[in-house]
Parts: structure tokens; C-alpha cells; sequence
């Protein structure tokens, strides 16, 4: 059988999702728990990695096994068996040839920012606090050049091993939701740290230090020393694969 997860989990407490020797991941967790439930040990392949402290509301794993499985008792057994910070939300059979990372159509994450004098007591695990007023109109201009397919290395991290830094972005918004400021994209993939170099470069439009036009400069540059500050990790989400 190939089974397909569709995960949530709070990133504070874990290094990513991908297994890596220095520290505990979402992977590493529930490989585990499958262990244990069946007895036997799978690998779980995810859609993407997220980096450490990165959330998801809807990752997408799979994984194949030799014998039949009860997808309701899997997924109860794999919520008692993984902390409270990580749940599995559906279990389904899926066909053979289903990929989790090969077939995703697109991505969707979402970055948040608490923009407000003072920081939040409830909301600074899953916000990045920016104290200072933020034009909004002038942040909603500058990405408007991000929508399309762009070379996106003015906003790749070091170490990104990816073997282009080509990506398509299908849409992007920037609203204001209560307290929040809330950048939304979605694209074909992203590269690493791609999210949180826009928003950090986004940031420094919106307290004026950079104008739209600025902003959209970039794109041809293709220059990472150009761009802004990486924001904060505990701000990002990954909200949905669509395949």
C-alpha cells in the first residue's frame, strides 16, 4: 500500500522536517511512530522540507508498506504515539505511483508579521514582531513584480542545493488581517529561505527604506547581498500541496 499523510505541526521545538544528525525532526518523529505501529521501518517521504522552526498546516507525506492497514486506527495511533505539537489529520491510500514531493502541482505558504508596539505573549511562536509602522500600500506595490516566472536569486540563501534558482510564482498578496500584516504565495517550489528573504526585504519597503521600485530592481540583480535581512522562521507556514 502507499499511504498519504496530510500533517500539521508546530515548528518551534524541532530542526526541520528532514532527518539530520543535530537535532529532532518532524520526519525522524514519525518514522518512529510508523515504526512502532507496524513493526517494521518505512521512510517517509515529504513534499518539502521545512527549515527549523517553519510551521505546516497542511504537509504532505508518503509512504509504502507491504500489507493492509487500517487507515483510521494508523492515523489515532500515530496521534497518540507523536507529541501534542505534531498531528496527522488524514491517512488515505493513494495509488502506486503517488509521489508526495514529485507530483506537487504547487505550494502555498503564508508569512505572518504581528505589527503592533509591543510584542504578543500568545502570538510570538507563530509571528515575526515588527514594532515599527508599516506602509502596506507601499509593500502591496512591491511584490506585484514577484508574480510570474522569475530567476529568484537576489532571494536564495547560501547552501540552497537546488539546481536552478528559476521559479514560477502563480500568485502573491499581502493583507492585512486584525494585528497582522499577511503575505501569502504561491508557487511551483521555492528555494530556500526564499519566503523569508522577501518578507524580510518587504519589511524594509514598508518602514520606507527601500521603495517599490527598489524592490523590483532585484529580480534583475539576482544578487543575495542586495536583498534584505532573512526573516524569522517562526513566522512562516506551509499552508497546502495542491497536486
Amino acid at each position: 500500500m502507499n499511504i498519504k499523510l496530510t500533517i500539521e505541526y508546530d515548528g518551534t521545538n524541532y530542526h526541520g522536517w528532514q532527518i539530520q544528525p543535530n537535532g529532532v525532526t518532524i520526519q525522524e518523529i514519525l518514522e518512529g511512530a510508523l515504526e512502532k505501529i507496524l513493526g517494521a521501518k518505512v521512510r517517509v517521504n515529504g513534499s518539502g522540507r521545512t527549515d527549523a522552526g517553519v510551521h505546516a498546516l497542511g504537509q504532505v507525506a508518503n509512504f509504502f508498506f507491504a500489507g493492509d492497514i487500517d487507515l483510521r486506527r494508523l492515523q489515532k495511533g500515530l496521534n497518540a504515539l507523536t507529541p501534542s505539537d505534531i498531528m496527522v489529520k488524514k491517512a488515505e491510500a493513494v495509488s502506486e505511483s503517488f509521489d508526495a514531493r514529485r507530483d506537487a502541482k504547487s505550494r502555498v505558504y503564508q508569512y505572518r508579521i504581528w505589527n503592533q508596539p509591543f510584542p504578543s505573549a500568545f502570538h510570538r511562536r507563530f509571528s515575526w514582531h515588527v514594532h515599527e509602522s508599516l506602509a502596506l500600500v507601499s509593500m502591496q506595490e512591491a511584490i506585484l513584480c514577484l508574480e510570474g516566472e522569475h530567476n529568484f536569486a537576489s532571494f536564495q540563501a547560501a547552501g540552497c542545493d537546488a539546481l536552478h534558482p528559476v521559479r514560477k510564482i502563480y500568485r502573491n498578496m499581502l493583507s492585512q488581517e486584525g494585528d497582522f500584516l499577511v503575505y501569502a504565495v504561491e508557487a511551483t517550489a521555492f528555494l530556500r529561505h526564499m519566503v523569508r528573504n522577501i518578507v524580510g526585504t518587504l519589511v524594509e519597503v514598508g518602514k520606507g527604506e527601500r521603495s517599490p521600485a527598489v524592490f523590483a530592481e532585484l529580480l534583475q540583480a539576482q544578487d543575495r547581498r542586495l536583498a534584505g535581512p532573512t526573516a524569522p522562521a517562526q513566522g512562516l507556514f506551509l499552508v497546502e500541496v495542491k497536486y
